[in-house]
């Protein structure tokens, strides 16, 4: 017998008793985004390597250590992407949308990383995220804040999760404050991690970053970038905490907050959870000014988001009324060989009439007490039951299968009736 072969590790199947809940947050956000008038951009999942190496940074643990990277017959070297800003800047350059416009879009699906699975952090994960374009002032960061704030609050989800922010600065200031921390950093080289040690000379902000808890006495005492900012980025980042202040939404200044990639700069923020373990950031995203200059573009100021859709459906209490709505309406039971012959085109005539039913029509045959069975299992509302002798007086029984009533028989004619008043 042949050896079953599963799925890669870290790489999961989602089964079709999860997918309504999939469904049901899919929707709240794109409903969302349509409601701050955003439009859905979709890029492709593989990529040019050289895409994520010049955008988020060749020293770092996605680069390093994560992405899927191969080369394909041609020789070239392609990579499954880890995450979507750097698609989607590439996305918009080539196709024009960054000259002389703004751009506010969004997209969902899945990426990949080469990390050790773990609750809530998969090699093939979902999101969600948001980028706009051509837009410097501070009121942009505070509506993608706000934006998010409500996406926590559609989901009831609200006191899950806590809002942090940092700002990193222009790239002059970050540059300035890189020397102060290596100095500091270098004084106390025997205390840092081997990571760190690594990351002192390459990308030494990333230090203050560590999940290591040996490391968190030596980073809290390390100079804080946000005593260093230049005067737009301190008064950009006063503006965004007044907003924030105004619209009564909680935050806390995390001064060790900057991000795992290259191209942040300025406003950062994160939105994490004490219920996801050590991996507690939900939603997370920042400016990238710099991001498209860096790829060949036109200076265009930038920011977004990105949030883990296996993480947030963690989190969430899905109501039960998720499951009710995904339920069927109707399982129709055909009974002889003419109600087989007839059932299915009726079934397609009632569709026509009431749209959005959901109906199922039995398959496969079998007795009436095998299909009203398969009818009970379907979690359907009602039965209806159609045989060769109903059929000959053009009629029909209901059957109720949720509600303690009495079965009914009505005419084959009516049934649009009946089910425009009671689906």
């Amino acid at each position: 017998m042949a050896k079953l072969i599963q799925a890669i590790r870290g790489m999961n199947d989602i089964l079709p008793e999860q997918t309504p809940y999939w469904q049901y947050v899919e929707n709240v956000f794109r409903q969302l985004m349509q409601s701050y008038g955003y439009q859905e951009i979709r890029m492709p999942i593989v990529e040019n390597t050289a895409l994520f190496k010049r955008s988020i940074g060749e020293v770092t643990d996605i680069v390093e250590k994560e992405m899927y990277t191969f080369e394909d017959r041609n020789g070239d070297s392609l990579t499954l992407r880890p995450e979507g800003t750097a698609c989607c800047v590439r996305a918009a350059m080539q196709h024009g949308l960054l000259h002389n416009q703004t751009q506010r879009l969004w997209y969902t699906g899945p990426m990949f990383r080469h990390e050790r699975p773990q609750k809530g952090r998969y090699r093939q994960f979902h999101q969600f995220g948001v980028e706009t374009f051509g837009l410097a002032g501070p009121d942009i960061d505070a509506e993608l804040i706000l934006m998010s704030n409500r996406l926590w609050h559609l989901l009831d989800m609200n006191e899950d999760v806590t809002l942090e922010l940092n700002s990193l600065g222009s790239a002059e200031a970050r540059q300035q404050y890189r020397g102060e921390l290596v100095k500091y950093f270098e004084a106390h080289q025997s205390e840092l991690d081997e990571d760190s040690q690594r990351r002192l000379h390459t990308n030494p902000l990333r230090i203050l970053d560590s999940k290591n808890p040996d490391m968190q006495k030596l980073n809290d005492n390390a100079p804080k970038l946000i005593d260093h900012l230049d005067a737009e980025s301190k008064q950009d980042f006063e503006i965004l905490c007044k907003i924030l202040d105004e619209a009564g939404v909680k935050y806390k200044i995390n001064p060790r907050l900057v991000r795992g990639l290259d191209y942040y700069s300025k406003t950062v923020f994160e939105w994490v959870s004490d219920k996801l373990g050590a991996q507690g950031t939900v939603c997370a995203g920042g400016r990238f000014d710099g991001l498209v200059e860096q790829l060949g573009g036109k200076a265009t100021p930038a920011i977004g988001f990105a949030l883990g859709l296996e993480r947030l459906i963690s989190l969430l209490e899905i109501p039960e009324k998720i499951q009710r709505e995904n339920n069927l309406d109707v399982y129709l039971v055909l009974v002889g060989e003419k109600a087989l012959s007839k059932g299915m085109p009726l079934a397609e005539k009632w569709r026509n009439e009431i749209p959005g039913l959901k109906l199922q029509v039995n398959c496969g045959g079998g007795s009436i007490k095998s299909q009203m069975k398969k009818a009970d299992k379907s979690e359907a509302k009602v039965a209806f039951i159609l045989g060769d002798d109903e059929l000959d007086k053009n009629m029909l029984t209901i059957k109720y299968l949720r509600e303690k009533k009495e079965q009914e028989v009505i005419e084959l004619d009516s049934i649009a009736g009946y089910l425009k008043s009671n689906v």
